[in-house]
């Protein structure tokens, strides 16, 4: 007997596989993808792509949603599986190969997915309360669905509302309850033991458990949309969602901006494990490939969800023009309980959808903490305990920070902590991490090429156009606010020029052309283009897909200004809070990560504790103007020319390491 369940435990709980490295790695490809798309496709995907289309319903929603997804969610998403697969490490270990300078990005990254952590568990808690309710007949939000989720889960006190007069804060906002919420405390540690066993050992077990906590879902929401569109007056939910066009909506920008506000959140970029999973795949996987299955998969779940929902929304008669508002929690906590509430057999309806929503936060849960264990396990400390002991100690540390959230005014403090952890903190991580790996990697190579005053120049204009330039739009107008920011770019984009240095080393094809160009090509283009050459040296080898040249300045010059322009609402919104203590506690604390950003920028060592040895000292990476340069798996640069090439090969065979240079 003992054997046999053995056997068993060593089926569901695999050691993990290791690489030529040393390093651990996904069991197969699919493993891989499956764990990534679990990351991506969660609540959101379910519960608040509905709230959000609904909003700006009509078909008319889909232009600004593909480009968004096209020019925001991709790009960037690409960019954290490929440098996380070129340099075998979580997002402190990538950044640092980046540059010293953007250790604080990774750690920033990491920190952010980690506090997201700790408070999307306890809405897991409310979850499972609604499963446990499901097995109850009748169902116990029939026709008190409000009360049964304020007062019987949420079981929250009622704030007492703070006060304003003339523009000063009179009274801040009160909230009376004290204690705990005894089923909420226990729900999360239940799914907090959950999270533990699908990621104790790494990715061995990651890799097995991905395939219950994708696959059930993926069958489940086709079961739960026959069911939706088979309900009565069904049609109209559709033809809300895909038959109508309101093309007056187009030039508000209100659809613009939630559709890039859905892209980004739904498909999880900025919260660190993408970098980390993809990590742990093999060094020439084909990145490119992937993150097109990844993106693609992810919003084809939530647009084929949508019609699940939409379909409870046409049985219930809702519509926009009614005053009718939908957010996240209503659509979860409240819309399709209602519907399931009102149509036969609607316990086994109830349990399926709780079920499904469980199974798609835990994919969720565990990949949010997946980028803390793997800082710590690529760090010195990784090396002197065993993953199982690391892993311990985080899911401990972050069960005992969820249970604020499990508090008698938890409620209130997880959403103003989802407010300005994922409009401002995530973003602005999302936003760094586009800016330098576009801004500063090899940036040595463009000030010796052209000068310092020109990089500098250059640059601190491109940034002050958008800081100045979303600061006019908000204070005077749309118009003036575009006016400043293209303004001063172009006048610091010319002068960055004409005192630059003309370049011995010529840029490719167009720019080449005559000194002028050559110049701008140096400042505006060199480092996003040599880190697409870098990375293609390891992830296209093969018949692996190559990154296109047009990515790094898609990243650089739309990504990165979209961003910018998204975060800059934060700021006022906050304004409408400013007499809550919670709401002024969760701004600070997404403020940690800039402060974060700014600490890893001037004093790089604050992070040698997350790093290896072996991997620090990118600042003696060789002066090698567009000569690729492949990170190695110990962590330094190794420049491939002809003179070179005969010596490290054999280094790069020893490591298994390879590539080519990108031409």
């Amino acid at each position: 007997m003992p054997s046999t369940l053995k056997t068993i435990f060593k089926f569901l709980a695999p050691d993990s596989e290791k690489g030529r490295d040393g390093r651990d790695v996904w069991s197969s490809r699919t493993s891989f993808v499956l764990a990534a798309m679990g990351g991506a496709v969660g609540l959101g995907n379910l519960l608040r792509y509905p709230s959000v289309v609904f909003s700006n319903s009509g078909v008319q929603w889909f232009i600004p949603y593909f480009l968004a997804l096209l020019l925001l969610g991709i790009p960037l998403l690409l960019l954290e599986i490929s440098i996380g697969l070129a340099y075998r490490g979580g997002p402190v270990v990538a950044y640092n190969a980046i540059s010293k300078h953007t250790r604080g990005v990774g750690f920033a990254v990491t920190m952010t997915g980690y506090i997201v952590a700790t408070y999307y568990v306890p809405i897991l808690s409310w979850v499972m309360h609604y499963f446990r309710s499901s097995f109850q007949r009748p169902l116990p939000w029939t026709g008190r669905g409000d009360e049964f989720y304020m007062q019987d889960v949420v079981a929250n006190a009622a704030p007492v509302p703070g006060t304003v007069s003339g523009g000063t804060v009179t009274s801040y906002t009160m909230y009376p309850g004290v204690g705990f919420v005894g089923e909420t405390v226990g729900w999360c540690a239940f799914v907090w033991l959950a999270v533990y066993l699908c990621l104790f050992k790494g990715v061995g077990v990651t890799g097995r458990a991905v395939y219950f906590t994708m696959g059930l879902p993926i069958i489940v929401m086709f079961v739960l949309m026959g069911r939706s569109l088979s309900l009565p007056n069904a049609i109209d939910g559709v033809r809300l969602y895909f038959a109508e066009w309101h093309g007056e909506k187009l030039a508000s920008g209100q659809i613009w901006q939630a559709a890039c506000g859905q892209i980004f959140f739904s498909i999880g970029v900025g919260f660190g494990y993408f970098t980390a999973y993809a990590s742990y795949s093999s060094r020439y996987s084909n990145a490119v490939q992937d993150t097109i299955i990844i993106s693609l998969s992810n919003s084809l779940y939530e647009i084929l969800a949508g019609f699940a929902v939409f379909g409870i929304v046409g049985f219930l008669g809702l519509r926009p023009q009614d005053n009718v508002q939908l957010t996240t929690f209503s659509v979860g906590f409240l819309t399709y309980p209602l519907a399931i509430s009102e149509t036969p057999g609607a316990n086994v309806w109830a349990v399926l959808f709780f079920l499904t929503l469980a199974f798609l936060g835990l994919s969720s849960a565990f990949a949010l903490t997946e980028s803390m264990v793997t800082l710590l396990c690529d760090s010195d400390l990784g090396k002197r305990l065993p993953r199982v002991v690391i892993s311990t100690a985080v899911i401990v540390i972050t069960f005992l920070l969820s249970l604020l959230y499990c508090s008698r005014f938890g409620f209130y403090l997880l959403d103003a902590m989802d407010t300005w952890i994922n409009n401002l903190a995530l973003l602005f991580a999302a936003w760094c991490e586009g800016m330098v790996c576009t801004t500063l990697y090899r940036h040595r190579d463009v000030y010796k090429q052209v000068g310092w005053a020109a990089f500098l120049t250059y640059t601190g204009c491109y940034l002050m156009a958008m800081v100045l330039g979303v600061a006019t739009g908000h204070s005077v107008g749309p118009s003036a606010g575009a006016g400043v920011g293209f303004g001063l770019f172009v006048v610091g984009t010319a002068i960055s020029v004409l005192v630059a240095k003309t370049p011995d080393s010529v840029p490719p094809t167009f720019w080449g052309k005559n000194k002028w160009l050559s110049r701008f090509w140096w400042v505006a283009f060199y480092p996003g283009n040599q880190l697409t050459r870098d990375l293609n040296s390891v992830i296209a080898t093969g018949k692996n897909w190559s990154i296109p040249f047009i990515w790094a300045p898609v990243v650089r010059y739309i990504s990165c200004p979209i961003l910018s322009i998204i975060i800059s609402f934060a700021y006022p919104a906050f304004f409408e809070t400013r007499m809550d203590p919670l709401h002024i506690f969760a701004f600070a604390v997404a403020h940690v990560t800039m402060v974060i950003v700014a600490v890893g920028f001037i004093f790089p060592p604050a992070f040698d504790v997350f790093i290896p040895p072996k991997r620090r000292g990118n600042e003696n990476t060789a002066y090698a103007p567009q000569v690729t340069i492949m990170g190695v798996s110990d962590g330094s640069a190794v420049t491939e020319t002809e003179e070179a090439r005969d010596e490290t090969k054999p280094r790069l065979e020893q490591q298994g390491v390879g590539g080519q240079q990108a031409q």
